[in-house]
């Protein structure tokens, strides 16, 4: 059990101004492992009055200065980087496995590719008689989810400490542990007082207030379209910046000339990472119909070969979903598309066999999905794929478009210029062709209701600024 009671305000852990806790459970055991505070308005007052009173200085900090605050965060983000691993995967279930190779490495890899912006970056250049200039924003106001905690903590903090942002951030209730280390780190490396600040809560009581505050300049939030609708309402008020990185709805399309086997297995492999709790998870298969009983074939082995179990336990794949919550919508989802007539190519309700505690989601598959039903078109964020067919090349584009979302897209095809050709034609912010991973340097964020921004590397660092023209700089 860990006790983070205080909030970590002006460089110092303060309490919160009314006490009151949460119990923080570990989703794979249903028991607490740790209590927070909640906090209130006059929390976030506090937190944002020190953002303010910092940010002069430190948007006034040199690049040789950043750099060496970068550096050093590094150095002691390395000595806490087991302990954040294991933070995370106690308290939002991820096998230690993935916490250790992707959840903590996250981390540094945005530090390290936001110090390298830094070094290079133009912040003034001269065209004709104007001088422009590139400045920081100002304070800046952060709400983050659970699902991968410190790498988007860190997609927001890195940059807009890069660029002179002052900050304040409200993790997600849930999984609130691992950004407690993150203060400390900042702490232990020498950062400024006020230039970040922590404070604990939830969405009514911090989220909102943070994002109506006169004294925020630009809030970023990621989550559900719903709460980032509510965000960007609550700032709308002080026309402030607003940046969503929202829900998404991800299209896998299998074309026909892809290797159907290794395709089908890689697009099962991609939903069930992370137990489905990411916002770019492939969830909607497109597959030809006349290979429609080879991909069932294919994806039944696939998901049959993953296993939910104990995030510790030698040999699993995938460990609980984050809370009771998420388990009860998506067991509701489950059923939803075992009633409205798709084919339960594996899985289903319940828990896995052999487990009898924790918030474990049998990994599931259906097929025979149609575009109307609404395992096609919700947001299941859960271990759950929904393959569809189509007859003609067009008509997958066509579905594959067809949805609120615009997160991000796959394409599989055994030629890269067909891969190409059709990735040109997908309304999203990410297209992968032929499994293609993760890239930190690639900008990430949606189009229609998956957000409004980018974030990492060079476009996720210019969200932080603001551009000035001073006019008459240069004699003409």
């Amino acid at each position: 059990m860990k006790e983070a009671l205080q909030f970590y305000i002006n460089g110092e852990w303060v309490d919160p101004a009314t006490p009151k806790t949460l119990e923080v459970i570990n989703p794979a055991t249903e028991e607490p492992c740790g209590t927070i505070s909640m906090g209130s308005e006059a929390d976030v007052d506090n937190a944002v009055a020190a953002a303010k009173a910092a940010f002069p200085a430190w948007s006034n900090t040199t690049r040789e200065e950043r750099i060496a605050m970068f550096e050093k965060i590094l150095e002691v983000y390395q000595t806490r980087y087991d302990e954040i691993a294991e933070t995370i995967s106690t308290e939002m279930g991820a096998p230690i496995w993935l916490a250790k190779a992707a959840q903590a490495a996250m981390g540094v890899a945005h530090f390290s590719s936001t110090l390298e912006i830094l070094k290079n970056y133009q912040f003034e250049e001269v065209r004709g008689s104007t001088q422009i200039k590139k400045e920081a924003v100002g304070v800046c106001g952060f709400i983050t989810p659970w699902n991968w905690p410190v790498n988007q903590i860190v997609c927001k903090v890195a940059p807009a400490l890069a660029a002179g942002c002052t900050m304040v951030l409200k993790p997600s209730e849930v999984a609130p542990l691992n950004a407690i280390i993150l203060a400390e780190i900042f702490h232990e490396a020498g950062l400024p007082k006020g230039v970040f600040n922590l404070v604990n809560g939830d969405g009514p009581s911090v989220g909102a207030p943070l994002s109506s505050h006169k004294d925020v300049d630009m809030v970023s939030f990621t989550g559900s379209t719903r709460a980032g609708i509510m965000v960007a309402k609550a700032a709308a008020d002080t026309v402030k910046r607003v940046a969503q990185e929202l829900g998404g709805k991800s299209p896998n399309i299998v074309l026909e000339d892809a290797d159907i086997s290794a395709a089908v297995a890689g697009g099962v492999q991609g939903v069930m990472m992370n137990s489905g709790q990411s916002c770019n998870a492939p969830t909607r298969m497109f597959v030809p119909a006349s290979k429609n009983d080879e991909v069932k074939a294919v994806a039944k082995a696939a998901a049959e070969g993953v296993k939910a179990g104990d995030p510790h336990a030698e040999g699993t794949t995938i460990g609980p979903v984050v809370s009771e919550v998420q388990f009860n919508k998506i067991q509701d989802l489950i059923q939803k598309g075992i009633d409205e007539g798709a084919t339960l190519v594996a899985g289903g309700t319940g828990r896995p066999e052999g487990l009898n505690k924790g918030f474990y989601v049998r990994p599931t598959v259906f097929a025979d999905v149609t575009p109307d039903m609404t395992i096609s078109r919700e947001e299941i964020f859960g271990p759950v794929l929904s393959i569809l067919t189509y007859e003609t090349e067009e008509q997958a584009i066509e579905m594959a478009n067809d949805t609120e979302y615009g997160l991000s897209s796959y394409v599989q095809s055994g030629d890269i210029n067909h891969a190409r050709e059709v990735a040109g034609k997908i309304r999203a912010g990410n297209v992968h062709l032929n499994g293609a991973g993760p890239d930190v340097n690639a900008p990430f964020g949606g189009y229609k209701q998956s957000g409004n921004g980018r974030e990492w590397g060079e476009f996720g660092f210019e969200e932080f600024l603001e551009v000035k023209a001073v006019l008459g700089y240069e004699a003409a």
